[in-house]
C-alpha cells in the first residue's frame, strides 16, 4: 500500500524570513509561510487569526508544521487543524519569565554571545525587512499567549527542540511545553544557542526527517505524495 509522506511547512521566528531556513532547506525538502511579523511587514493581527491565515496556506495535506522561536506560538495554535500530522517546536520563546523586560534583555544577551557572529548581516537584513513595528506587535500579540494551553488540544506528537546554550528557551520550559501535549518530547541540539536552524541544520534537519517519517501514514486510496520541493 503506498505511503503518503507529509509536507514539511516552516514558520519563521520574530522578524525572520525564509532566509533563516535557507542551509536547513538544503538538506530536508521544505515549504516556507511568511506572515505579518515574520518576513512580512503588514500590519499585525491576533494570534487566532495569524493561525487561521496559516492554516489557509497548508494545502490538502498532511503536513508537519515546524516553528522556529515566536513562530511556534502561531505552530501550536494552527496545530488542530485535521491535516496537522505532527509538530515540531524549535525554541519557543514566550516563557512567561521573560515578560519582564530586563529579564528579557539579559537572557536574550545571555543567549547571543553563544551565536555565531557570522549571523549578525543575515539576522539584521531580515529584520530590516520585516520592521521594527511589525516585530514589536508581534511580540506583543505572541508573548501574553499560553503555549501550554494551545498544545492540551494537539493530538499529534509534538516534537520540542532547544539549543543546549539557549537562554530564550531554557531547560524547564522546554520540558513544561512538552509536558503540556499529550505526546511530546524534548530533543536538544549540543552547543547551539537560539538559531538552531541557521546554526545547525544538520541536526534540525535530522528532527524534521524523524517528525515527517513518523507521521506518515497508509494512503488507503491508492494515491503515493512527498514532501514538496
Amino acid at each position: 500500500m503506498p505511503v503518503v509522506i507529509p509536507r514539511l511547512v516552516l514558520v519563521p521566528g520574530l522578524g525572520l524570513d525564509a532566509r533563516s531556513s535557507r542551509r536547513l532547506r538544503r538538506r530536508v525538502a521544505a515549504d516556507v509561510v511568511l506572515l505579518p511579523g515574520m518576513g512580512r511587514s503588514a500590519p499585525v493581527p491576533s494570534l487566532d487569526e495569524l493561525a487561521t491565515r496559516l492554516r489557509d496556506r497548508l494545502g490538502p495535506g498532511p503536513v508537519v508544521l515546524a516553528g522556529h522561536s515566536q513562530g511556534c506560538q502561531v505552530v501550536a495554535a494552527a496545530a488542530v487543524d485535521p491535516r496537522v500530522a505532527g509538530v515540531v517546536l524549535l525554541g519557543p520563546s514566550t516563557d512567561p519569565r521573560m515578560r519582564a523586560p530586563s529579564r528579557l534583555a539579559g537572557w536574550w544577551l545571555q543567549t547571543a554571545v553563544h551565536e555565531p557572529w557570522w549571523q549578525v548581516p543575515l539576522i539584521l537584513a531580515q529584520w530590516l525587512t520585516t520592521g521594527p513595528r511589525a516585530m514589536r506587535a508581534l511580540w506583543r500579540v505572541a508573548a501574553p499567549d499560553r503555549i501550554d494551553d494551545r498544545l492540551r488540544a494537539v493530538g499529534v506528537p509534538v516534537t520540542v527542540v532547544r539549543g543546549t546554550r539557549d537562554r530564550l528557551c531554557r531547560a524547564d520550559w522546554a520540558a513544561a511545553v512538552a509536558a503540556a501535549a499529550p505526546v511530546a518530547e524534548v530533543v536538544e541540539v549540543p552547543g547551539a544557542a537560539h538559531m538552531t536552524v541557521q546554526t545547525h541544520p544538520d541536526a534540525v534537519a535530522a528532527v524534521l526527517r524523524t517528525a515527517v517519517g513518523a507521521a506518515a501514514v497508509a494512503d488507503e486510496g491508492g494515491r503515493a505524495s512527498g514532501v514538496s520541493p
